[in-house]
């Protein structure tokens, strides 16, 4: 399954990129908004993880009971693509979104390596106007955690970080 392991590939090795800044920035500073900004780190990482659910898992399979204790359906709403960053308050704690980042993609790294080539060419079990197939989803999920990645790349440098290369 060649062309699974190299979306699997894309996908942990963004995962690895993205978490190399978002280690960087206290849990205390990721509900700030820096001055001249419009997001803050909280809602970009909430975001990656309801795409990730999205694009990896309930794109190929549908949700089930088991994937409310990875990511709630309150979650999935409050990170959704239109969705805005609201202040601190409205929000779990940091700690929580990061949970929820890290057990998405834990499951996405256990189910995926046995799924079944054939089913990779069958249109995603929810449309996306995107893509057609669940590969070319797959496919796509690095691609746009990557965008989401200059954005936390450009949040820690409005907060006084330096650049990580």
């Amino acid at each position: 399954m060649p062309r699974l392991h190299e979306a699997l590939e894309q996908i942990e090795f963004t995962r690895r990129y993205t978490l190399q800044r978002i280690e960087t920035v206290p849990l205390s500073e990721w509900f700030t908004i820096p001055p001249g900004g419009v997001t803050n780190l909280a809602w970009q990482v909430g975001h990656i993880t309801m795409a990730e659910y999205r694009l990896c898992l309930e794109r190929l399979r549908p949700r089930t009971p088991a994937d409310t204790d990875l990511i709630s359906d309150e979650l999935l709403k409050m990170f959704a693509r239109d969705s805005v960053p609201m202040s601190a308050v409205d929000y779990p704690p940091a700690a929580e979104i990061r949970a929820a980042c890290d057990r998405v993609h834990a499951r996405v790294l256990e189910e995926l390596p046995g799924y079944p080539d054939a089913d990779l060419d069958l249109p995603p079990t929810r449309p996306h106007p995107l893509f057609t197939t669940r590969i070319a989803g797959l496919r796509y999920a690095p691609l746009h955690e990557m965008i989401h990645c200059g954005q936390i790349a450009l949040i820690r440098r409005m907060l006084g970080q330096k650049p990580l290369w």
